[in-house]
């Protein structure tokens, strides 16, 4: 059964958004299937969490990637153009290199929901392009600013090929720099096929992000990309996962 949440008006630009969770995403995959793994990680058995980040690449990201590849941990970026992307080439191809799913949050960060048509696809297509080149692999995944979608969106993503990907776990890193607290915020959130939020480009962030690391594991839980999470599903162009 597919999961259908009601998100509020001021996330989505709607007043309510079907959802799929990744474990409806892992059931109506075929049962004979392999999940695609970091390592050996199964979500269909393990407790499975996926980290996001926001709006980078930032200053802030390579003392973050240190930190991902000293814990062994995977995250998914969705990534911006404008002064990001272009600013911090080498930090997307070390992304990728890394091993971390690399998406789209769009070129400039602007309300998708507010363009014509022509505008939400140059918006799109820009980033996945950049990344495309810097990569070698064209994004199969974006997230829109502000989590604001409608059928629109919805329709161009699937002529693109992305799916829509939202969160379940939010710090709201964006409104204090307090790493303690933010750390907080997301232990409190956290559950099994969580997708949590965080932006690497303010200053609280990554300091936070060994201790929820660590705080989780002891929970058992084991750290994987979004398309990881989802697997042997996979995220389908046009449709929102949460």
């Amino acid at each position: 059964m597919l999961a259908a949440l009601s998100l509020p008006l001021a996330l989505t630009g709607c007043t309510s958004l079907d959802t799929t969770a990744p474990s409806a995403v892992r059931a109506q995959a075929a049962s004979g299937e392999r999940a695609a793994a970091f390592g050996s990680v199964d979500c269909r058995r393990a407790k499975c969490i996926a980290l996001t980040f926001d709006a980078g690449p930032s200053e802030n990201s390579p003392r973050l990637l240190d930190i991902l590849k000293e814990k062994q941990v995977p995250a998914t970026f969705f990534l911006l153009g404008k002064r990001h992307i272009e600013k911090y080439p080498e930090l997307v191809r070390r992304m990728a290199d890394e091993g971390h799913e690399i998406a789209s949050h769009t070129w400039d960060h602007k309300i998708l929901t507010r363009l014509k048509p022509d505008e939400i696809r140059e918006e799109l297509q820009r980033p996945n392009e950049e990344i495309e080149r810097l990569t070698g692999r064209r994004p199969t995944l974006m997230r829109p600013p502000q989590g604001r979608t409608n059928d629109t969106v919805h329709d161009i993503c699937r002529e693109l090929g992305l799916a829509e990907v939202l969160w379940s776990v939010t710090a709201k890193d964006y409104t204090t720099n307090d790493s303690a607290l933010i750390r907080q915020r997301v232990l409190d959130q956290a559950g099994r096929d969580g997708i949590i939020l965080l932006h690497d480009i303010y200053k609280g962030t990554v300091p936070a992000v060994p201790g929820i690391i660590d705080a989780l594991k002891e929970r058992g839980y084991v750290f994987v990309t979004v398309p990881q999470l989802l697997a042997p599903g996979k995220a389908e162009p046009g449709k929102v996962y949460r």
